[in-house]
């Protein structure tokens, strides 16, 4: 009998340690689960992360199919992740999850891929409310049955954050409060419900503890929050990615939510018309995101008073409207991927540190606007697209005493304009002070021109261009009225053997010496003189010009008062016209005294280049040399004119 009473002593004792083993071995596993967030989105505010971030520690990523057929994820001390709850095994896992007391180690439960009725799924929140968990997270869960009225019981929970993404509800109708009143009176200080396309969101029945909502990728309406009390500890609110229409009902929305600090309107579909309604922000909204929405340049009609950090970006703004903001807190302001045509100003932003312009459509920015700004720290103006021409030189010149505001710079500053430089850096654009200073520019084309000027008109003056251009006239004008001459005219046909053209007071030599040695004798020759051949009526020129064209040669006698002689220029002009015109070796030069190169004028140029390329005749002192002269003269001008214009001749004399 002892010995049986030993032995059974011996098994109950066995099976009671097997028992605490398993059980301690159980307990211990699950309080051995990792630490799991609640979100890792919280923003900061400007001193210090006021809302820490909750990050998601996977440390043990070892997938195991326990004996409930769900799978274990992770599986720390204060941390369990489970997978693949469905209505087999959800009350095991009530079971299990009741074990774990307030007082337990166990703080972190994610449950993942979840597939259980409505009744199945509140008993997992309420048994986590009353257990040692602190942060709970779901991850696509599916509600398979009608949801029905349930009370919850909210008291005695470690409760501080539940997160819910992917929730998909089967049951297409149900009264709403059944559904959205279990989470807008929970009492715990941070939820998120994310990519759930939930519809709408009770206001809490009584004061909330609420600081911190995420209702990010959902379908929530203007109708979100409106007139309600209860959120007056709410500091963060984030509803990105929703179906937000109107910032003004947005504002009304937020007006009583008095603490709150942080809101996120990105990615919805938010228009202002700029109503006479005045917005009603709350205020201690000091942050706003208005990204990646449908708001034009009227959004600066309805802006919170206090808010220092504002981001606009990827909106429809064109301009920013001076005196109409007054947001002197404002310390950070975001118009990216807008359309800004230049930078903006600071008239109602005296506070703000830094400015994000980039990818708008401004081609020259302003470079005035760090004096309208002093107090910008960073100026983010990259990736538009830059006309590089004169009027962004200046803004190239402000990077460098900026002293390194301009964010991103050289790399994402690009000239776009002109095609032949589209793709330069800015830092590599130079273009010279007199291309880019338009009085520089006028006065040095001014004074240019008028030097050109005074060049033509020293060389005009230097070779007496006037004069030329006036005997050129003449020349002109005589052969256009020789060519509209009566048909009896004679015309240009030859009639003397040579033109005479001398000074005034050479003319006792020409009528003493040259006149009778060449007209006496056999064989007369005809020489054409101003005093007896020049037809009364007609212009000087114009008989200078009929007597050249009438003669065979054309004798010149040169002296010093040749060149001081009008006339004798005129008709050394026509002759040499003559020469070149008709191709013809009719000039003569008679060298009757020399003449000094310093009184030859300047005008005179021909003359000199016709002494130094032609032959010409000297006057021999020497009388025995003379006879010899006539005669190499006779020779040079003895041609057999025709009879008519020989006849014409006589009776003319």
């Amino acid at each position: 009998m002892t010995q049986n009473t030993s032995f059974l002593r011996n098994v109950f004792l066995y099976k009671c340690l097997f028992a605490l083993t398993f059980w301690s071995y159980i307990s211990l596993s699950v309080e051995d689960e990792l630490f799991t967030s609640v979100s890792n989105n919280f923003p900061e505010d400007d001193s210090n992360q006021k809302i820490k971030s909750l990050p998601l520690l996977y440390t043990n990523s070892n997938q195991s199919k326990a004996d409930f057929d769900w799978v274990v994820i992770q599986n720390t001390t204060e941390s369990l992740s489970l997978s693949e709850i469905t209505n087999d095994n959800v009350k095991k896992l009530i079971a299990l999850l009741s074990n774990f007391t307030q007082g337990s180690r166990l703080q972190n439960l994610t449950l993942t891929n979840v597939s259980v009725d409505w009744n199945a799924l509140m008993e997992i929140f309420q048994t986590v409310w009353h257990s040692s968990i602190q942060y709970f997270n779901t991850n696509n869960v599916t509600q398979l049955s009608d949801i029905e009225s349930y009370d919850f019981d909210y008291s005695g929970t470690s409760m501080k954050a539940l997160t819910m993404k992917k929730i998909i509800i089967t049951d297409m109708y149900f009264t709403q409060d059944d559904l959205y009143k279990i989470f807008a009176d929970m009492n715990i200080e941070h939820m998120t419900i994310a990519d759930s396309e939930m519809i709408h969101m009770l206001c809490p029945s009584s004061r909330s503890p609420f600081r911190y909502l995420n209702f990010l990728k959902n379908d929530l309406t203007d109708f979100l929050f409106q007139n309600c009390d209860n959120l007056l500890q709410l500091e963060i609110l984030i509803l990105q990615k929703n179906k937000f229409e109107s910032l003004r009902k947005v504002s009304f929305m937020t007006s009583r939510m008095k603490s709150l600090k942080y809101l996120d309107m990105s990615n919805n579909l938010l228009r202002h018309d700029g109503a006479d309604v005045q917005c009603q922000w709350a205020e201690s909204l000091t942050e706003l995101d208005l990204s990646s929405n449908q708001l034009a340049d009227v959004v600066f009609e309805c802006l919170p008073v206090n808010v220092k950090k504002l981001s606009l970006q990827n909106n429809q703004i064109s301009n920013v409207p001076s005196g109409v903001a007054e947001l002197k807190s404002l310390e950070e302001l975001n118009l990216a991927s807008n359309r800004l045509a230049d930078l903006p100003g600071c008239s109602g932003f005296t506070s703000l540190q830094f400015l994000n312009v980039e990818m708008n459509s401004i081609l020259t920015p302003s470079a005035d606007f760090f004096k309208s700004c002093p107090k910008v720290r960073e100026l983010q103006a990259g990736h538009n697209p830059f006309k590089c021409s004169c009027e962004l030189q200046a803004f190239i010149r402000l990077e460098r005493r900026s002293g390194g505001k301009l964010f991103g710079w050289p790399v994402a500053y690009v000239c776009e304009y002109p095609e032949g430089l589209r793709g330069t850096e800015l830092k590599d654009f130079h273009l010279s002070l007199l291309a880019c200073n338009t009085t520089l520019l006028l006065v040095t084309a001014l004074l240019l021109t008028l030097l050109l000027v005074a060049v033509v008109a020293f060389l005009c003056i230097y070779l007496d261009v006037p004069w030329y251009v006036r005997m050129t006239w003449q020349w002109t004008q005589t052969k256009r009225r020789a060519r509209h001459n009566p048909p009896g005219d004679q015309g240009a046909v030859l009639q003397f053997h040579a033109f005479i053209s001398y000074s005034e007071r050479d003319s006792l030599w020409v009528k003493n010496e040259l006149i009778p040695n060449l007209e006496k004798g056999e064989g007369c020759i005809q020489l054409c003189q101003h005093e007896r051949n020049f037809v009364p009526g007609k212009s000087i020129v114009e008989n200078i010009i009929n007597c050249i064209e009438k003669s065979y040669k054309s004798i010149f006698v040169l002296s010093p008062n040749f060149v001081q002689s009008e006339w004798c220029h005129y008709e050394l002009y026509f002759a040499h016209h003559k020469l070149f015109s008709e191709n013809s070796n009719s000039l003569i030069l008679i060298l009757l005294e020399p003449i000094p190169p310093y009184l030859i004028p300047a005008r005179y140029h021909k003359l000199k280049a016709l002494m130094a390329k032609r032959t010409y005749m000297e006057w021999p002192k020497e009388r025995s040399k003379r006879a010899l002269f006539w005669a190499n003269l006779r020779a040079a001008i003895n041609i057999n004119l025709p009879k008519a214009d020989e006849n014409l001749s006589e009776e003319t004399d």
